[in-house]
Protein backbone atom coordinates (compact mmCIF):
# COMPACT_ATOMS: atom_id res chain seq x y z
CA UNK A 1 0.00 0.00 0.00
CA UNK A 2 1.44 3.39 -0.77
CA UNK A 3 2.98 5.68 1.81
CA UNK A 4 0.24 7.97 1.22
CA UNK A 5 -2.68 5.63 1.70
CA UNK A 6 -0.95 4.77 5.27
CA UNK A 7 -1.02 8.06 6.00
CA UNK A 8 -4.95 9.01 4.67
CA UNK A 9 -6.01 5.91 6.74
CA UNK A 10 -4.28 6.34 9.88
CA UNK A 11 -6.13 10.11 10.18
CA UNK A 12 -9.09 8.52 9.04
CA UNK A 13 -8.81 6.42 11.77
CA UNK A 14 -7.97 8.85 14.30
CA UNK A 15 -11.20 10.82 13.47
CA UNK A 16 -13.45 7.98 13.22
CA UNK A 17 -12.50 6.74 16.91
CA UNK A 18 -12.87 10.12 18.05
CA UNK A 19 -9.22 10.93 19.00
CA UNK A 20 -9.78 13.92 16.70
CA UNK A 21 -13.07 15.28 17.43
CA UNK A 22 -15.76 17.46 15.95
CA UNK A 23 -14.22 20.92 15.21
CA UNK A 24 -10.51 20.18 15.60
CA UNK A 25 -8.06 20.99 13.39
CA UNK A 26 -6.36 18.63 11.59
CA UNK A 27 -2.43 18.34 11.88
CA UNK A 28 -0.84 21.05 9.51
CA UNK A 29 1.13 19.23 6.16
CA UNK A 30 4.94 20.45 8.20
CA UNK A 31 3.15 19.04 11.56
CA UNK A 32 2.38 15.78 9.46
CA UNK A 33 6.13 15.41 7.30
CA UNK A 34 7.32 15.58 10.85
CA UNK A 35 5.41 13.03 12.11
CA UNK A 36 6.08 10.57 9.39
CA UNK A 37 9.10 11.44 8.34
CA UNK A 38 8.02 11.76 4.20
CA UNK A 39 7.96 14.51 1.62
CA UNK A 40 5.51 17.17 1.53
CA UNK A 41 3.96 15.71 -1.72
CA UNK A 42 3.39 12.75 -0.02
CA UNK A 43 1.19 14.65 2.53
CA UNK A 44 -0.59 16.63 0.32
CA UNK A 45 -1.63 13.22 -1.83
CA UNK A 46 -2.98 12.13 1.58
CA UNK A 47 -4.73 14.96 2.75
CA UNK A 48 -6.83 14.37 -0.79
CA UNK A 49 -7.74 10.86 0.34
CA UNK A 50 -8.68 12.20 3.97
CA UNK A 51 -11.07 15.45 2.01
CA UNK A 52 -12.85 12.31 0.07
CA UNK A 53 -13.79 10.62 3.00
CA UNK A 54 -15.87 13.22 3.53
CA UNK A 55 -15.08 13.75 7.27
CA UNK A 56 -13.35 17.02 7.08
CA UNK A 57 -13.44 20.42 5.49
CA UNK A 58 -10.85 22.71 4.27
CA UNK A 59 -11.10 26.11 4.96
CA UNK A 60 -8.79 28.27 3.06
CA UNK A 61 -6.21 30.10 5.23
CA UNK A 62 -7.32 27.81 8.27
CA UNK A 63 -6.37 24.29 6.99
CA UNK A 64 -8.58 21.21 7.47
CA UNK A 65 -11.14 20.86 10.24
CA UNK A 66 -13.10 18.16 11.16
CA UNK A 67 -16.68 18.40 10.43
CA UNK A 68 -19.38 18.46 13.02
CA UNK A 69 -21.40 15.75 11.26
CA UNK A 70 -25.05 14.32 12.31
CA UNK A 71 -25.61 10.93 12.50
CA UNK A 72 -26.24 9.02 9.28
CA UNK A 73 -30.11 8.46 8.63
CA UNK A 74 -31.36 5.66 6.49
CA UNK A 75 -32.77 5.79 3.49
CA UNK A 76 -35.48 2.89 2.64
CA UNK A 77 -38.09 1.81 0.15
CA UNK A 78 -40.42 2.24 2.98
CA UNK A 79 -40.66 6.04 2.38
CA UNK A 80 -43.02 5.69 -0.99
CA UNK A 81 -46.00 3.77 1.24
CA UNK A 82 -48.82 4.39 0.09
CA UNK A 83 -50.23 5.02 3.54
CA UNK A 84 -47.57 7.30 4.59
CA UNK A 85 -49.08 9.71 1.76
CA UNK A 86 -52.44 9.21 2.22
CA UNK A 87 -51.74 10.11 6.13
CA UNK A 88 -50.05 13.63 4.92
CA UNK A 89 -46.13 12.93 4.82
CA UNK A 90 -44.14 13.45 2.42
CA UNK A 91 -41.98 10.54 1.45
CA UNK A 92 -38.54 12.83 2.85
CA UNK A 93 -40.33 14.27 5.91
CA UNK A 94 -41.32 10.45 7.12
CA UNK A 95 -37.91 9.14 6.61
CA UNK A 96 -36.50 11.96 8.49
CA UNK A 97 -39.45 11.10 11.68
CA UNK A 98 -38.26 7.34 11.37
CA UNK A 99 -34.95 8.28 12.52
CA UNK A 100 -35.58 11.06 14.37
CA UNK A 101 -33.97 14.17 12.85
CA UNK A 102 -35.62 17.55 12.09
CA UNK A 103 -35.60 18.00 8.59
CA UNK A 104 -36.52 21.28 6.98
CA UNK A 105 -36.82 21.69 2.80
CA UNK A 106 -35.91 24.94 1.02
CA UNK A 107 -37.67 25.20 -2.11
CA UNK A 108 -35.23 26.82 -4.80
CA UNK A 109 -37.33 27.21 -7.79
CA UNK A 110 -40.35 25.96 -9.39
CA UNK A 111 -41.44 26.95 -12.89
CA UNK A 112 -41.25 25.85 -16.16
CA UNK A 113 -37.81 24.33 -17.80
CA UNK A 114 -36.38 22.81 -20.88
CA UNK A 115 -36.39 19.16 -20.05
CA UNK A 116 -32.69 18.39 -19.86
CA UNK A 117 -31.52 15.33 -22.48
CA UNK A 118 -31.53 12.60 -20.15
CA UNK A 119 -35.06 13.62 -17.71
CA UNK A 120 -36.62 14.05 -21.56
CA UNK A 121 -35.56 10.81 -22.23
CA UNK A 122 -36.82 9.17 -18.68
CA UNK A 123 -40.07 10.96 -18.96
CA UNK A 124 -40.67 10.14 -23.47
CA UNK A 125 -40.49 13.01 -24.35
CA UNK A 126 -38.62 15.28 -26.82
CA UNK A 127 -34.91 16.82 -24.78
CA UNK A 128 -35.94 20.90 -24.37
CA UNK A 129 -39.77 20.19 -24.07
CA UNK A 130 -41.22 22.68 -21.99
CA UNK A 131 -41.72 20.40 -18.27
CA UNK A 132 -42.46 21.68 -14.83
CA UNK A 133 -39.36 21.83 -12.72
CA UNK A 134 -39.17 21.70 -8.78
CA UNK A 135 -36.00 22.30 -7.20
CA UNK A 136 -34.94 21.96 -3.38
CA UNK A 137 -32.22 21.64 -0.78
CA UNK A 138 -32.86 19.58 2.37
CA UNK A 139 -31.60 19.90 5.54
CA UNK A 140 -31.20 17.39 8.05
CA UNK A 141 -30.60 18.91 12.10
CA UNK A 142 -29.78 21.68 10.43
CA UNK A 143 -27.09 20.23 7.52
CA UNK A 144 -28.06 20.38 3.92
CA UNK A 145 -27.49 17.02 2.93
CA UNK A 146 -29.33 16.46 -0.28
CA UNK A 147 -30.77 18.38 -3.35
CA UNK A 148 -33.30 16.90 -5.84
CA UNK A 149 -34.87 18.40 -9.02
CA UNK A 150 -38.20 16.93 -9.95
CA UNK A 151 -39.16 16.96 -13.68
CA UNK A 152 -42.84 16.41 -14.62
CA UNK A 153 -44.63 16.37 -17.61
CA UNK A 154 -46.40 19.99 -18.50
CA UNK A 155 -50.12 18.22 -19.95
CA UNK A 156 -49.99 16.25 -16.71
CA UNK A 157 -49.04 19.26 -14.60
CA UNK A 158 -51.02 22.08 -16.06
CA UNK A 159 -54.43 21.48 -14.16
CA UNK A 160 -52.78 21.03 -10.67
CA UNK A 161 -52.18 24.12 -9.64
CA UNK A 162 -51.38 22.30 -5.91
CA UNK A 163 -47.88 21.04 -8.10
CA UNK A 164 -46.77 24.51 -8.47
CA UNK A 165 -46.80 25.80 -5.07
CA UNK A 166 -44.00 25.65 -2.63
CA UNK A 167 -45.84 23.79 -0.50
CA UNK A 168 -48.22 21.32 -2.51
CA UNK A 169 -49.84 19.51 0.66
CA UNK A 170 -49.80 16.83 3.02
CA UNK A 171 -47.95 13.86 1.36
CA UNK A 172 -45.77 15.64 -1.27
CA UNK A 173 -46.43 15.76 -4.92
CA UNK A 174 -47.14 12.52 -5.56
CA UNK A 175 -50.15 12.19 -3.11
CA UNK A 176 -51.50 15.50 -5.42
CA UNK A 177 -50.63 13.41 -8.33
CA UNK A 178 -52.98 10.62 -7.28
CA UNK A 179 -55.76 12.95 -6.08
CA UNK A 180 -55.82 13.25 -9.53
CA UNK A 181 -56.35 10.07 -11.55
CA UNK A 182 -52.49 9.17 -11.72
CA UNK A 183 -52.09 6.17 -9.25
CA UNK A 184 -48.48 4.68 -8.99
CA UNK A 185 -47.18 1.47 -9.49
CA UNK A 186 -43.33 1.73 -8.70
CA UNK A 187 -40.74 3.84 -8.21
CA UNK A 188 -37.39 3.26 -9.97
CA UNK A 189 -34.54 4.30 -8.36
CA UNK A 190 -30.56 4.34 -10.28
CA UNK A 191 -27.41 4.68 -8.15
CA UNK A 192 -23.99 6.22 -8.54
CA UNK A 193 -21.05 7.06 -6.47
CA UNK A 194 -19.01 9.53 -7.69
CA UNK A 195 -17.02 12.71 -6.60
CA UNK A 196 -18.82 16.04 -5.97
CA UNK A 197 -18.10 18.98 -8.35
CA UNK A 198 -16.98 22.54 -7.29
CA UNK A 199 -20.38 23.82 -7.16
CA UNK A 200 -21.85 20.58 -5.34
CA UNK A 201 -19.51 20.76 -2.56
CA UNK A 202 -20.61 24.20 -1.87
CA UNK A 203 -24.17 23.40 -1.95
CA UNK A 204 -24.06 20.80 0.41
CA UNK A 205 -21.10 22.66 2.62
CA UNK A 206 -18.73 19.37 1.70
CA UNK A 207 -14.94 19.26 1.29
CA UNK A 208 -14.05 19.62 -2.52
CA UNK A 209 -13.92 16.26 -4.42
CA UNK A 210 -15.90 14.83 -1.27
CA UNK A 211 -18.02 11.77 -2.00
CA UNK A 212 -21.55 11.76 -3.22
CA UNK A 213 -24.53 9.52 -4.59
CA UNK A 214 -26.10 10.61 -7.57
CA UNK A 215 -29.43 8.75 -7.18
CA UNK A 216 -32.22 9.71 -10.44
CA UNK A 217 -35.65 8.08 -9.51
CA UNK A 218 -38.48 7.64 -12.28
CA UNK A 219 -41.99 7.63 -10.47
CA UNK A 220 -44.46 5.01 -12.53
CA UNK A 221 -48.27 4.80 -13.00
CA UNK A 222 -50.31 1.53 -13.02
CA UNK A 223 -50.68 2.96 -16.57
CA UNK A 224 -47.16 2.70 -17.16
CA UNK A 225 -46.57 6.24 -17.68
CA UNK A 226 -43.31 7.82 -16.14
CA UNK A 227 -45.05 11.28 -14.51
CA UNK A 228 -42.20 12.46 -12.60
CA UNK A 229 -38.33 12.09 -12.92
CA UNK A 230 -36.33 13.01 -10.03
CA UNK A 231 -32.57 14.04 -10.11
CA UNK A 232 -31.22 14.04 -6.46
CA UNK A 233 -27.30 14.53 -4.90
CA UNK A 234 -26.83 13.57 -1.45
CA UNK A 235 -24.03 13.65 0.46
CA UNK A 236 -22.36 9.94 0.88
CA UNK A 237 -21.67 10.01 4.22
CA UNK A 238 -25.28 10.90 5.56
CA UNK A 239 -27.09 7.75 4.07
CA UNK A 240 -27.40 4.37 4.53
CA UNK A 241 -29.40 2.58 2.05
CA UNK A 242 -31.76 0.03 2.52
CA UNK A 243 -34.22 -1.61 0.25
CA UNK A 244 -36.31 -4.64 0.47
CA UNK A 245 -36.04 -6.98 -2.39
CA UNK A 246 -38.99 -9.10 -2.75
CA UNK A 247 -37.07 -13.01 -3.15
CA UNK A 248 -40.83 -14.84 -4.82
CA UNK A 249 -41.65 -14.04 -8.53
Amino acid sequence: MPRYVQIADEIVQQIRAGVLGPGDMVPSESELVERYGVAGGTIRKAMVEVRASGLVETRHGKGSIVKDRPPVRHRSSDRFRRSLRQGGKAAYLAESAQSGAAAKVSVLYIGPMEAPEDAAQRLGVPAGTQVLARRRLYFRNGTPVETATSYLPWDVVKDIPELFAENPGGGGIYARLEDHGHEFAEFVETLQGRPASKAESSELALSPGAPVIHLVREARTTEGRVVEVCDTLMAADQFVFEYRIPAAD
